[in-house]
């Protein structure tokens, strides 16, 4: 599928950082898994413990703590990069994805830096976000409604509008795409659909050599409103995991 993602995505937009104590926006908690292929309960893994609000507030205090020149993720785009690491056909090793997390060029920590509990964090959302798509089961994204520079909720016409609280998101997912290039490998028509669903959050600019994602990008109705948009990242993930990850046939 020759199809890329610009340079700029993984870099800084101060625009959009700010406190976790933005109200997280949640879509849909049901199920896109047809009853026929759901596993029983018994024969399911034990649920991964989500983090919980001081625990996503703490993360995203050690990412914030990581030294300059290395850049990290915020915990949005962490979020997107640990999702489109997930959907890969092949299982990336955490030795792969890891060093990403505290720099998006995935260079080293300095000697002497303890990532000890971030990296332990970061595990646990990986294996939460595994076990949900792996189950083709809903998922609350980590994307935080905007605020205002004046801390009020995003309504001034000069601000930007409140749909734009997903971009951290899908610079995380465009970025693993990147880094993980296997997934946009396998058949083009089908990837098309869901990643139009997300890469429509991008600027076009930002699409290189995409024509086709580009035409089914113009051809959708905008979102009507963040909840819609955060469902759409939620669906369009699931569906990239039937491409990546199939499930395996039930048995007759």
């Amino acid at each position: 599928m020759h199809q890329t993602v610009g340079p700029v995505l993984g870099r800084s937009y101060p625009q959009y950082k700010g406190s976790t104590g933005h109200r997280f926006v949640s879509g849909d908690n049901g199920s896109m898994s047809p009853p026929d292929r759901r596993r029983s309960a018994a024969a399911r893994p034990p649920a991964v413990q989500p983090l919980t609000e001081r625990e996503l507030d703490e993360l995203q205090a050690l990412l914030d703590a990581v030294a300059a020149p290395l850049e990290p993720l915020d915990v949005s785009m962490l979020d997107g990069f640990l999702c489109g690491v997930l959907v890969q056909p092949q299982c990336v090793p955490e030795s792969r994805w890891l060093p990403h997390v505290t720099d998006a060029d995935g260079r080293p920590l300095p000697a002497g830096s303890d990532a000890t509990r971030l990296h332990q964090l970061a595990r646990r959302r990986h294996a939460e976000l595994d076990q949900a798509i792996a189950r083709r089961q809903w998922f609350d994204p980590w994307v935080f409604e905007l605020e205002g520079a004046e801390g009020h909720a995003v309504l001034d016409e000069d601000e930007p509008p409140a749909i734009e609280a997903v971009y951290p998101w899908v610079a995380g997912f465009a970025t693993a795409m990147e880094l993980f290039p296997a997934l946009m490998q396998r058949d083009a028509a089908a990837l098309t659909g869901p990643l139009a669903l997300i890469y429509r959050h991008l600027d076009p600019e930002d699409l290189e050599d995409a024509d086709d994602l580009l035409a089914e990008i113009e051809s959708l109705e905008p979102p009507a409103d963040l909840t819609e948009a955060v469902e759409e990242l939620v669906r369009a993930t699931l569906l990239l995991a039937d491409i990546g990850r199939p499930l395996p046939r039930p048995r007759h």
